[in-house]
């Protein structure tokens, strides 16, 4: 996941240092706010005079063509425009060139992407737009997934409240970018807040139920009647690589992954008709409760001997309430 650092959120020091130290450690993207402002690009000249990391513009007014001469002459790697103060449909001239995004706020549902699909992502705003320091809202963490669900192909950028617990979690979300302002500035030094951005172990205050996929939204089937076809069929079409299974009551019976199928092919090989829905489960899957930690997810993992690609979440009584799914992070960390 890209760190984009938000210029404009350390307030002692001049641009130009500012800029200096951000380079020096090697930031992915240089995030600049524009409200309403066209003298912004006076600095972004100056920062393509000082450096060549890429801009991440971020644009809120209601007027977004009187900017389309300024990005047409000061060209941007990425373009966002704010969409709750869009006063009528955006049409950005086909000269302007960069990556294409559009920001919403936490009320905003991500639906309204769909006018919008030709773009390259989208920026959710975890806090309140122009505000620095905010805490992250959760309730984000379900439209990341409700956005990654609806359009796989593009990408998503957060903005607001990222420290290092939230960066973790976004990592894992498949996040591809996230701003960070406030934070990256406010520890010790920018290097000290990079590093605890980007690292993979972190304590946390959220709970594994805050950013789950939950079980609604994740494959599922119940082991009384299932066939073997059927629960093939739920692994093929739920296109996550698994499908949890579940006994009585909503308890945690077991998983069937990719690699559980394999295992009972492989198995039955010669014979493979005579495979049955017993042959596919893995009864003994490692699981989690949703009340645990990120820090306690982190453990949990390491204790493991083998590679955890899914992590089913159950309640205090075992019942199956959704899973952790490992493939974007790895994605993110090659």
């Amino acid at each position: 996941m890209k760190i984009s650092a938000s210029i404009y959120s350390d307030k002692q020091r001049p641009l130009r240092k500012v800029i200096q130290d951000l380079v020096g450690h090697q930031m992915d993207l240089l995030h600049v706010d524009c409200n309403d402002d066209i003298a912004v690009f006076e600095d972004i000249k100056n920062i393509r005079d000082w450096c060549k990391t890429p801009i991440d513009l971020h644009i809120i007014t209601d007027q977004p063509e009187k900017f389309y001469p300024l990005l047409i002459e000061h060209p941007v790697e990425y373009i966002t425009f704010q969409f709750e103060n869009l006063s009528r449909p955006l049409v950005i001239p086909e000269e302007i060139k960069g990556k294409k995004g559009l920001a919403i706020t936490t009320p905003t549902s991500v639906e309204v992407f769909e006018n919008y699909s030709d773009m390259d992502f989208i920026l959710i705003m975890a806090t309140i737009p122009g505000q620095s320091g905010g805490v992250f809202d959760q309730k984000n963490f379900s439209k990341i997934r409700q956005f990654r669900k609806s359009y796989p192909k593009k990408s998503i950028h957060v903005d607001g409240g990222v420290n290092a617990e939230v960066s973790f979690i976004l990592r894992n979300m498949g996040v591809s970018s996230s701003v960070s302002g406030s934070y990256l500035f406010g520890e010790a030094s920018v290097g000290n807040a990079l590093m605890n951005l980007t690292q993979r172990e972190v304590e946390s205050q959220y709970f594994v139920k805050d950013f789950m996929t939950p079980l609604e939204e994740a494959p599922h089937i119940k082991l009384k009647g299932a066939k073997t076809k059927e629960i093939l069929e739920c692994v093929e079409n739920g296109k996550m690589g698994f499908s949890l299974v579940l006994g009585e009551n909503g308890m945690l019976h077991g998983l069937v992954s990719s690699a559980d199928i394999r295992k009972a092919l492989l198995l039955k090989i010669d014979n493979h008709q005579s495979i049955i829905p017993e042959d596919l489960i893995n009864t003994d899957p490692i699981s989690i409760t949703g009340s645990a930690t990120v820090n306690e997810l982190l453990k949990k993992i390491k204790s493991c001997s083998f590679p955890v690609m899914y992590l089913p979440v159950i309640n205090e009584e075992g019942n199956a309430i959704g899973i952790v799914n490992f493939v974007h992070l790895i994605k993110g960390e090659i």
